[in-house]
């Protein structure tokens, strides 16, 4: 499970392609849809043996989007991506990691 508190607001910003999240610290990040894309945990994405990402940046598309978001228990949160892709599941630990990293 996840040791972090779900978020307190999470919106796709589509105009500015990111997620605005806000967390019950006070901290709001901003994290580009493309990096929250490549960065999905999925064994799609990674190689479940080698734990080596085979998704490649280059190949997600600039317009990248977010067509479906849900929450997945009080854990974690799924995206369904324009791209058709669905299978990642992003835990509360993952999505305030990525909003850390994305803003250096």
């Amino acid at each position: 499970m996840t040791d972090t508190a779900p978020p307190q607001s999470l919106r796709a910003l589509k105009d500015a392609g990111v997620f605005e999240i806000a967390w019950t610290d006070g901290q709001t990040f901003r994290v580009p849809f493309k990096l929250m894309r490549y960065e999905c945990p999925c064994a799609q994405c990674i190689d479940e043996i080698t734990g080596v990402r085979v998704l490649r940046p280059e190949s997600i598309a600039d317009d990248i989007h977010p067509v479906e978001l849900a929450y997945s228990g009080n854990y974690a949160l799924k995206i369904v991506w324009s791209d058709k892709h669905a299978s990642g599941i992003f835990t509360w630990d993952r999505l305030k990691m990525l909003c850390e990293v994305s803003q250096k």
